[in-house]
């Protein structure tokens, strides 16, 4: 990664937190220095949950601490914040003061549990991690310091229709929960039982409770969040089924539930496979049949949509957009960007997935996590007709200069709201379609 890079669209490790609040009536405890909260509260902007944000319980580091240490102050917060607010559970999340000192944040977390308090430490030490690491390095922990404690409750892969999805990060993406309500709801229209771990239609704390007992684990990714179904896979004998981007619009949605479908048969799930695809093909008639409706209007209106679009995402989402833009728009992915610092081992994997988008069209595609680098490749290269740029809000004015149309889809979100949109599945197909028309007819008086 550079020194230094512009326009950043990732965090470092402590960003994590946003894992935690992500979990109902979960807190992150950060011991760490008051800014870092601050700071993951400026980046993500409307996602404070529950404990989040400037509202995070906080040892303040200050030169004491450096200078002696401080556990003891950390063992206050913990306690007060359990005599004040009502959390199922406490995460202590290190920052790179606490992880340079070397506070035993372990022994710590260890003694609370040993009384029976639910409290467990991540080391998210900023220098260490992007938060898109630490994301798993957080789920990891809860996974081996909490749900280990419900395993004589929860055996391993005892439930064969029970699933443990991982998919969007919490608030990295920015329609996480519409998302997660989205998989939840395929998933259970073919048959399975999802445990999705977090947002307001997971079951809590309950739910990381009965992780164990899963048949196997669902990873939508093509790299982060490998280390979390590894490690599961290691701890509970749970094999796992990867998607490598995220499933948008008919094709890719059917790829993934009937990819989904055939693992769990195959892993054993008792599941009516005719009823099922009858489920996928319904969910597909369905989606057609309001495409069918714009026919009409694309076919009069085709000279004033865009033609071709730029991308600066995270991979998953590059690549599920472009494979979506592309065969279910008709506008064509030019150049598109992975803006997350994707780890060099992976980026084979990426360009082979990317390169199956079209047997007679590349799409040329960057690693690139200084997006101010992104931006300079797209201000030199110029395509002919109306052109669409989909990213976060650093390419607003990008788009103005260019004179594209802008569709923001990723953080930082300065200018939209995202509640419960989804942008997978196919209802989250029609939602992006939705989004880049309307965006075009408001460009016309």
């Amino acid at each position: 990664m550079p020194a230094v890079i512009e326009q950043e669209r990732y965090t470092c490790g402590i960003g994590a937190l946003q894992t935690v609040v992500a979990i109902p009536k979960a807190v992150p405890i950060l011991h760490s220095g008051p800014g870092c909260g601050t700071m993951i509260a400026g980046f993500f902007e409307r996602s404070t949950g529950y404990a989040g944000g400037n509202t995070s319980p906080c040892t303040n580091f200050t030169e004491q601490e450096v200078i002696f240490g401080g556990i003891e102050k950390l063992r206050g917060v913990i306690d007060n914040t359990f005599k004040i607010l009502d959390t199922d559970l406490q995460v202590i999340l290190t920052g790179c003061t606490a992880a340079i000192i070397g506070d035993d944040t372990e022994t710590l977390a260890q003694d609370f549990a040993s009384l029976g308090y639910p409290v467990v430490h991540a080391d998210t030490a900023g220098f260490k991690h992007s938060n898109f690491e630490a994301h798993s390095v957080v789920v990891n922990s809860i996974v081996n310091q909490y749900t280990s404690r419900f395993e004589d409750k929860n055996p391993p892969r005892s439930d064969k229709n029970l699933v443990n999805l991982f998919a969007s990060i919490p608030y990295q993406d920015i329609f996480w929960k519409g998302n997660l309500r989205e998989y939840k709801r395929l998933l259970e229209g073919i048959g399975l039982k999802a445990n999705i771990l977090f947002g307001p239609k997971s079951g809590g704390v309950s739910e990381w409770q009965t992780i164990p007992s899963a048949n196997f684990n669902i990873l939508v990714s093509p790299w982060y969040g490998e280390p979390i179904v590894e490690n599961l896979e290691r701890r509970y004998g749970q094999p796992w089924h990867q998607f490598f981007h995220a499933p948008i619009g008919a094709n890719e949605s059917v790829r993934f539930l009937k990819g989904a479908l055939q693992y769990a048969l195959d892993q054993g799930a008792e599941i009516d496979e005719k009823k099922a695809l009858a489920f996928i093909d319904k969910e597909e008639k369905d989606y057609y049949e309001e495409l069918d409706n714009l026919a009409t209007f694309l076919l009069e209106f085709r000279y004033g949509l865009p033609n071709h679009c730029h991308i600066l995402h995270d991979s998953s989402f590059t690549v599920g957009l472009s494979k979506f833009i592309l065969h279910e728009t008709g506008i064509v992915p030019k150049e598109v960007f992975a803006t997350e610092n994707t780890p060099e081992r992976y980026f084979e994997r990426i360009e082979k997935d990317l390169a199956e988008t079209s047997a007679k069209r590349k799409i040329p595609l960057y690693f690139e996590p200084d997006a101010g680098k992104a931006q300079e490749v797209i201000r030199k290269i110029a395509h002919p007709g109306r052109g669409l740029l989909i990213g976060s809000a650093w390419e607003k004015e990008l788009a103005k200069d260019k004179g594209y149309d802008y569709l923001p889809a990723a953080v930082p979100s300065n200018y939209r709201l995202a509640m419960t949109t989804n942008y997978i599945g196919f209802t989250g197909g029609l939602r992006i379609i939705e989004d880049i028309y309307a965006i075009v007819l408001g460009s016309y008086n």
